[in-house]
């Protein structure tokens, strides 16, 4: 029924080939763990090869950046609590309650979107949000590991808009409004000698953020 020969036993690997494998195996695995896994997830580099391959820098920015969503987290957690005043009547003490909490909610704004970037040396990344005329966006970016050349512009049904450029900036925000309908956003471009990672929030009237470079 079948053409195909079954190997002799000449042909199949003898069991000192196959632990030979599997040591091979085992040591290469080894090796990415502790040259690439380890510099690049954890910043843990103890042979020095992620250094020059830019991925300790890379594991370094991770940790940060997780560092820095606990103490988000833990400043939302942060219970705010007032203290009234006991000649103060109970309506003027409900009102300053609700001062105080919407005083905090508008120091800690909710993001619609976030998006990480990771650009490697001369390379360049491009965001748009998909706006209509006179709708508004908040955003807010930084660059971790270096400053970054921007171009904040915007295009669509043959217009074209350029609303601010930098260059070697850490940071920036405020607000974006749309000058006409069609796509609005930010290129970014690392002039670095290393990899940066650049951190973009955007909330407001926009349909969709999409990367498009």
């Amino acid at each position: 029924m079948y053409n195909s020969d079954m190997p002799t036993r000449a042909e199949l690997p003898s069991t000192k080939q196959l632990v030979r494998s599997t040591l091979i195996a085992l040591v290469s695995a080894i090796v990415i763990l502790v040259a690439v896994i380890l510099p690049a997830e954890y910043a843990i580099d103890p042979t020095g090869v992620g250094k020059v391959l830019g991925l300790t820098e890379m594991g370094e920015i991770k940790n940060q950046l997780e560092q820095e969503a606990a103490t988000d987290n833990a400043a939302k957690q942060t219970v705010v609590i007032v203290e009234t005043n006991a000649s103060v009547t109970a309506t003027e003490s409900t009102a300053e309650s609700a001062s105080v909490v919407q005083t905090s909610e508008a120091q800690a704004p909710e993001w619609k979107d976030t998006i990480f970037l990771t650009l490697k040396p001369g390379q360049g990344a491009e965001v748009k949000l998909v706006m209509a005329k006179g709708q508004t966006a908040t955003f807010d970016w930084k660059s971790k590991g270096g400053p970054v050349n921007y171009d904040t512009h915007g295009d669509g049904n043959g217009r074209s808009i350029s609303y601010e450029k930098g260059r070697g900036v850490p940071n920036d925000q405020g607000e974006l409004v749309a000058a006409f309908t069609g796509n609005h956003g930010w290129f970014f471009r690392n002039r670095n000698a290393d990899t940066v990672m650049v951190i973009l929030k955007t909330n407001g009237e926009y349909a969709e953020m999409k990367r498009v470079l």
